[in-house]
């Protein structure tokens, strides 16, 4: 009478395991299925070399951010982030053509961004980061700001 429990226990366990086998082969078909084909889309290379603007000297760990950017402008989800080498070098390979936006930052420099149209197979960019600039100061005067007063007319009169 106790074997009727035992050989139910295996065949339920058995119907389990090729429920779960099944399950699992469904579900690497459809993530498979719902992939695109990245290889029927061209990518580029993009390469950047992040400079100082002062003296050109390569910046050292820098982060480069990618984002892709829509036809509309808004930046997309999903975006990459590198840094540079101690040559001010980083580069990556697989990026789709379209928009894309960068921004550039490292500690001491201000942040740069600005948005690239990946068109071609290979892209070089040359990034510049400037030290941060002062406070501008209402209360503090500005020689250079002041407008120059209007050349005197020489045929004037005297008031």
């Amino acid at each position: 009478m106790k074997r009727i429990p035992i050989l139910l226990g295996r065949a339920i366990s058995k119907q389990r395991s090729a429920l779960a086998c099944a399950l699992l082969i469904f579900a690497l078909i459809a993530v498979a299925t719902a992939q695109k084909d990245t290889d029927d889309e061209p990518t580029a290379v993009l390469s950047f070399l992040v400079l100082k603007d002062d003296n050109g000297k390569p910046i050292r760990n820098a982060a480069v951010i990618m984002h892709p950017v829509s036809a509309q402008g808004k930046q997309g989800r999903g975006d990459l982030e590198l840094k540079t080498d101690g040559d001010g070098k980083a580069s990556f390979d697989g990026v789709p053509y379209g928009k894309v936006r960068v921004q550039v930052l490292a500690s001491g420099f201000q942040t740069f961004g600005d948005d690239y149209d990946v068109t071609k197979a290979k892209l070089d960019l040359t990034i510049k980061l400037k030290r941060p600039q002062g406070q501008y100061s209402l209360y503090e005067s500005h020689p250079q700001d002041k407008p120059a007063p209007p050349p005197a007319d020489p045929n004037s009169k005297p008031q």
